[in-house]
Order: C-alpha cells, then sequence, then structure tokens
C-alpha cells in the first residue's frame, strides 16, 4: 500500500530543518534526464491543474453544503512562496467562498488584545476557504527571535495556540499547516531578484536582510514551534520550497488529498419538490 501524502509530508517528532533538503523534488519522475528543466516545470504545472480542478469541484460541494470549513495556514522565510502558493491553487476556486488574510506586523489596535484576538476573526465559516498568508504563528516567532518573549510566556502561547486549534477542529475546521522550506541560497537569489527587477521592488523590504543575518535562529524557533504545536487535529507538513513549481505540486496533493478525506457531499433539496414543474 503506497504511503499517502499527507504521512508523507507529516512534520517528524524532533523536527531538525537542517537535516531535511529544501531542494529536494520527491515527486518529480525524471529517472533517466531525459526532460530539460523547462520541461519538467511546464509538467509540474500542468499536474497541478489537474489537481486544482479536483480541488475546485470539492470546493463547490463544501460550499453547497456549508456544514465543514478548511484553514490552509502557509509559513515560512521570506521568499518562500507563500503568495505564489495562494496564486498557483486558488486561481480556479469560487471565491465566493473563498478568504485570504495576510498578517503583518499587529496594530495598536490588535496589540490592545490577546494576541489570538485579530486571528479568530479571519477564521473560515461554514461552506468557506480560509487561507493565512503568514498567522497566529508569527505572535510567537518574531517576539521569540527578537527575545522579548522569555520560555514560559512562549510555552503559554504554544498552549494557548494548541487548544485554540482544537477549538477550531472540533467545531468542524479541518487545519492544514504548511511550513515551505527554502534554503538561504535560493533566498539569496529571490531576494537579489527582487532588487534587480523594477517591477518586483515591490516585494523587497529591508527588514528581510535583517531577519536573513538571525538565518539559524529562525530555523531552530521554528522547529521547536512545530514541534510543540503538531497533532493530528491540526498537523504540520514540510514542504520543500526551492522549486516552485514542485512546492506548488505538493500542496495541491495534500490539499486535495484533506478534502477528500472530509467526505464532502452535495447537499439535499430542502423540501419535497419532486412534483414541481417549472413553467414558461
Amino acid at each position: 500500500m503506497s504511503t499517502s501524502m499527507l504521512e508523507r509530508f507529516r512534520a517528524p517528532k524532533k523536527l531538525e530543518l537542517r537535516d531535511k533538503d529544501a531542494g529536494a523534488t520527491p515527486l518529480r519522475d525524471d529517472k533517466k534526464g531525459k526532460l530539460k528543466n523547462g520541461e519538467i516545470k511546464e509538467r509540474e504545472r500542468a499536474l497541478t491543474v489537474e489537481l486544482t480542478d479536483e480541488i475546485a469541484k470539492l470546493q463547490e460541494k463544501l460550499y453547497a453544503a456549508r456544514d465543514q470549513k478548511l484553514l490552509l495556514i502557509l509559513q515560512g522565510m521570506d521568499t518562500s512562496g507563500k503568495d505564489g502558493t495562494v496564486r498557483s491553487l486558488f486561481a480556479q476556486i469560487n471565491p465566493m467562498g473563498l478568504h485570504a488574510t495576510g498578517f503583518v506586523a499587529p496594530t495598536d489596535k490588535e496589540k490592545a488584545h490577546d494576541f489570538l484576538w485579530r486571528v479568530h476573526a479571519r477564521v473560515p465559516g461554514k461552506g468557506e476557504i480560509g487561507i493565512f498568508n503568514r498567522s497566529h504563528y508569527e505572535d510567537v516567532l518574531v517576539p521569540r527571535v527578537a527575545g522579548t518573549l522569555d520560555d514560559d510566556a512562549c510555552q503559554r502561547r504554544y498552549a494557548q495556540i494548541r487548544d485554540f486549534e482544537r477549538m477550531l477542529a472540533e467545531t468542524g475546521t479541518t487545519i492544514v499547516k504548511v511550513f515551505l522550506h527554502i534554503s538561504k541560497d535560493e533566498q539569496r537569489e529571490r531576494l537579489q531578484a527582487r532588487l534587480d527587477d523594477p517591477e518586483k521592488h515591490w516585494k523587497f523590504d529591508p527588514a528581510d536582510l535583517g531577519a536573513r543575518d538571525k538565518w539559524d535562529v529562525y530555523q531552530r524557533t521554528y522547529a521547536d514551534m512545530i514541534d510543540a504545536t503538531d497533532c493530528d487535529l491540526a498537523p504540520w507538513y514540510i514542504v520543500p520550497a526551492d522549486s516552485k513549481t514542485h512546492r506548488n505540486l505538493i500542496i495541491a496533493h495534500l490539499l486535495l488529498e484533506t478534502m477528500q478525506g472530509m467526505k464532502l457531499e452535495w447537499p439535499p433539496l430542502k423540501a419535497d419538490l419532486s412534483n414541481v414543474k417549472i413553467d414558461g
């Protein structure tokens, strides 16, 4: 029996990101090396479109039934492809049942509340797919790396996140948490591309360089955070992200397998209309 994609990319216990190859392409089928890189990417794009077609069909059932909810959380270092993943995988989805939220630094108003206050307001409703581009995990990651969140406060937030996600799961939300694992070398190339291309200047933030200087600290903090908050109700998946097309293909597989497991069905008629005829 073949291993499911969900099992294959599930975060291991005692995660060590340095042991994970960000450049891996485990789903790539070109063992004889006959395909050129461009051909490989086109094949992966085509396969991803096939999967997203199936995801779109399931999303229609999800939206029609208005019973369950799906939340996709995307985390990763700068340039790891959070925006690109959303563009690639959800272009064909009915926007009426799709809500994407990008979380940035909290405002003064948001800081006046608990750290989950702004997040809870953005979780998907019945029949919806919600996407978090960054998330409540930033409220542990960033202050932890900056040294403004001590061990006790960090553990409290981990516990609060576990309770929060358990509550979401127990009230009908299927949660998929994806860490986009990019290498430091690939990040350098993508940051340089943003500097070299005037059309990408808007993407460049000098603060990204400060985070890059703390690369090892971020990697350790991410691993600790994933270890502390991975569970069957809200699992983490580690996706190699150096290849954009392969990254998208893997996440499409994860989403499709997740939605197939939700056993989505078309809702029944709300009344017995078997004898109703439409005149005119």
